[in-house]
């Protein structure tokens, strides 16, 4: 197996999976924590748009690929309204996935011809609350120019947007 193929992060929340699972599926919550305001809610089959809350800082990312030994590349913020995901399962409360282009603000990125890959989160019910598994794989899909980056940046992003979950839902 590809070792930049799979990423995959798991974090115990303290809160029940029902709560988590609101956190995850509820577009108000999801913007929350993970910076993205949507348009519409979120349901299999159906393609998500929506727009990033903020802004990029180009110097601070060029900064962090530096730090993962990438050569700093160019960012290019989507468009309002532009399409975030595409969902392709909800199986309340246990498994939520849906299908992205990874690192899309990448200026590389052509998100239109692009092919996507597969994030998905797992909830199960530990001692502690819920045990969260985010997966994300289809990397070798990606175009080999783009594929070490989306990989490195999206492996960091998740680590990233584990600890904005947990901050959200823990003790809630």
């Amino acid at each position: 197996m590809n070792p930049l193929d799979r990423i995959e992060k798991q974090v115990v929340l303290r809160a029940p999976v029902e709560r988590v699972w609101r956190a995850l599926t509820d577009i108000e919550e999801f913007a929350q924590w993970f910076g993205v305001r949507l348009d519409q809610p979120f349901a299999p089959g159906r393609s998500i748009t929506g727009s990033f809350e903020g802004g990029f800082d180009q110097d601070e990312i060029a900064r962090y690929q530096a730090s993962l030994g990438l050569r700093p590349a160019a960012i290019r913020p989507p468009l309002p309204h532009a399409v975030f995901c595409t969902v392709e399962r909800m199986e309340p409360p246990s498994v939520f996935s849906f299908r992205w282009v990874p690192f899309g603000i990448d200026a590389a990125c052509d998100p239109e011809r692009e092919p996507t890959t597969l994030v998905e989160f797992r909830l199960q019910t530990v001692s502690e609350g819920t045990r969260l598994t985010i997966a994300e794989s289809g990397f070798e899909h990606v175009p080999a120019h783009r594929r070490e980056r989306a990989f490195m940046m999206n492996d960091g992003g998740w680590q990233a947007q584990a600890e904005n979950l947990r901050r959200h839902v823990d003790g809630a």
